[in-house]
């Protein structure tokens, strides 16, 4: 049947109208024309997530398409906004790219409960962060075989070769029952994003043969790893494990064995979740059960930010051991430690624990027993609790049995909120014992400045994270922090689509497969949490789980003649900058509302308004040329007196609640509202 004459003109007319919607109000105001250019639909594979990180489409380079996710929120945006002002590209930038088709699909998906049966296809489509499901597990034969690809010789001749690379995947085993020679396992799976990676078994029942591990899972971000076994029952050799996790985002890690029931063999664990970023760990055991073995463990949980962790049994029932454990949570960050049993049952061993949460701010800790029913000829304890902030901090038992055959040394054991429960009176030498509640007001007095004269630890904030109002006038020098957005790339949902998902952490991580025990399912929980939580005195906050919810909240809070601003980019970042012009962003003294991203598979912004702030704008100059390289975006929070005493801005400016306002620069990634000008 013919169309109806003229129905071309009409649809062409009923295309322009429909585009009319998606302009903003002030033609003079709106993007260029560039923005709008027609371009072809992006292929799934042009997003890439889950694999690698990127950036979102630019608006230029989504489709003008009156159905898609995207034209359906300026339109939103154009009914709820009336500051007549142009599109912020920054935001505009994380809407969702879900083409017309695949909305209206994967929404139907959704209201019938069956979205997780494309799962993968919708986290690609609508450019989600969803965990990377392992290949199948590889044996030392096949490992060895891709070692060699990956350097360039043959799987004939590569016994020896050094493995240079391996991602995400599982690894079941690796160097077994090899005898002579050496092997090296130089970086596996770095820098990845949501990598879920497994390596059951390397060396096992080897006979003298050196073996190294420089890297696992380093400077990942939503990383889940798991290392059940390293040279188990392994004879003579030297062993040596460099770094696991180390720099990285949220983790859920776990170490099985190392050297467990190994004979003769000088071993090195030189730093286990160094420098780490919230999360759960766990080392099962390190030389458990060992014969003439020479143990060092340099770092365990140092320098790391928020993070649980669990040490079961370090030497224990060992025999004729040389340990010596060099640091556990130092410079930590409201750690949550348990250390459960260190040389017990050992025989004829030398121990020497020199430091456990030095310079740790708050958290709670907790050593369960210390070379108890040791045979041993010396166990020596530097240091325990030596925090810059006190914490909870529990140790059960040191040197306790009924084998007075040892020489037993504490050096130093001291905070508030201490208990040490039993200790060995035999044999035993304890210089230091200090619950700071008990010391005379001069002590206290005198160790106060002597803590003032110390750098700052590792945990504290870096310069320029936090600083005065007085600090933002043209022509200051000051340093500028690390501003980069360090959360995997991930778009909005469609309004529609996220709210058939409930927020709830079971059903989300069991949609988005993240079982119980992996970083992501650990991120979900604490997102939700969070969210669960209630404000603080006179703030209003709510978590956003699409682009129209973030509008919707700052348009109730401020009124509709809202403007949204960041900083433009990361250019500055972890330097010293001069600023430029520095202007008040609204009112002069305005209710704002701030949005930060939450992890979460999806787009959530936790958005709360206070009642007292200033938000300025500044242009950041390059130091040497006085060139602009940046326009920055801060905000100054005028009441801080119900924030917590041990917030970073106050160790930061040397201040209590209460005393000063605080500013900071808004980051990549966050925003704040204001009433526009």
């Amino acid at each position: 049947m013919a169309p109806p004459r003229h129905a071309h003109l009409l649809l062409a007319v009923i295309a322009a109208v429909a585009l009319l919607f998606l302009l903003p109000r002030s033609a003079a105001l709106s993007e260029p024309s560039s923005s709008n250019a027609v371009s072809p639909s992006l292929s799934p594979s042009s997003l890439r997530p889950v694999m690698q990180r990127g950036t979102l489409p630019r608006l230029s380079e989504l489709p003008v398409n009156p159905f898609t996710a995207k034209a359906a929120f300026v339109r939103y945006w154009n009914r709820k906004v009336h500051s007549n002002r142009p599109h912020p590209a920054f935001f505009f930038a994380k809407l969702s790219p879900l083409s017309a088709p695949d909305a209206t699909v994967f929404s139907t998906l959704a209201a019938a409960g069956q979205l997780g049966s494309r799962i993968r296809a919708f986290c690609t489509a609508a450019f989600l962060l969803c965990p990377t499901t392992p290949p199948s597990s590889k044996s030392s034969g096949e490992g060895v075989a891709d070692a060699a690809a990956s350097a360039g010789g043959d799987a004939a001749t590569s016994a020896g070769a050094p493995f240079k690379n391996y991602e995400n995947g599982n690894f079941s085993s690796y160097g077994n029952s090899g005898g002579g020679g050496a092997d090296q396992f130089a970086v596996y799976s770095s820098g990845q994003s949501s990598p879920v990676d497994s390596f059951r078994r390397y060396g096992k029942d080897s006979k003298g043969r050196n073996d190294s591990f420089t890297n696992y899972e380093a400077e990942g971000n939503v990383g889940t790893a798991s290392f059940s076994s390293y040279n188990g029952g392994a004879t003579g050799g030297a062993g040596g494990f460099s770094s696991y996790a180390g720099e990285t985002n949220t983790v859920a890690v776990s170490f099985g064995n190392y050297d467990h029931s190994g004979n003769g063999r000088s071993r090195d664990f030189t730093a286990y979740t160094q420098d780490a970023n919230t999360g759960e760990e766990s080392f099962a055991g390190y030389g458990k059960t060992a014969n003439g073995a020479a143990e060092s463990f340099k770092s365990y949980g140092n320098h790391s930010n928020s993070i649980t962790s669990g040490f079961v049994n370090y030497g224990d029932k060992a025999n004729g051991a040389a340990d010596t454990f060099s640091s556990y949570g130092v410079s930590g960050n409201t750690p949550e430690n348990t250390f459960r049993s260190y040389a017990a049952d050992s025989n004829a061993g030398v121990d020497d624990f020199k430091g456990y949460r030095n310079d740790a701010n708050v958290g709670n800790d907790s050593f369960t027993s210390y070379a108890n029913n040791a045979n041993g000829a010396a166990a020596d304890f530097e240091s325990y609790g030596k925090s810059v902030n006190p914490g909870s901090v529990m140790f059960k038992s040191y040197g306790v049995g009924s084998n007075p055959n040892h020489r037993i040394g504490f050096t130093r054991y001291s905070g508030e909120n201490t208990t040490f429960k039993a200790y060995s009176n035999d044999g035993v030498e304890f210089k230091e014992y200090q619950n700071m509640s008990k010391i005379e007001v001069s002590k206290v007095d005198a160790a106060t400045t002597t803590a003032a004269q110390r750098p700052l630890p590792r945990w504290s904030p870096e310069p320029g994270k936090f600083f005065r109002e007085r600090d933002l006038v043209a022509g200051n020098r000051m340093p500028m922090p690390d501003i980069t957005d360090k959360m995997p790339p991930r778009a909005f949902l469609p309004r529609d689509i996220a709210a058939k998902i409930p927020f709830d952490a079971g059903a989300v991580s069991a949609l988005f497969g993240a079982p119980a025990g992996t970083a992501m399912m650990q991120a979900v929980a604490s997102t939700v949490t969070e969210c669960a939580h209630p404000p603080s005195r006179g703030e209003t906050k709510r978590c956003a789980t699409s682009a129209e919810d973030v509008v919707d909240f700052a348009v109730e809070m401020l009124g509709d003649n809202v403007v949204v601003r960041t900083t433009d980019s990361t250019a500055g970042s972890g330097e010293e900058v001069r600023l430029g012009r520095v202007v008040a962003g609204g009112n002069v003294t305005t209710r704002s509302v701030s949005c930060h991203q939450s992890l979460f598979p999806y787009l959530v912004y936790l958005c709360h308004s206070v009642p007292s702030a200033r938000v300025y704008e500044a242009d950041i100059l390059a130091v040497d040329s006085n060139q602009k390289i940046n326009h920055g975006v801060a905000i100054c929070h005028l009441d801080t007196s119900d924030w917590s005493p041990n917030h970073g801005a106050f160790i930061a400016l040397a201040a209590k609640p209460g005393e000063i306002e605080v500013c900071h620069w808004i980051f990549e990634g966050d925003m704040t509202w204001t009433v526009a000008n």
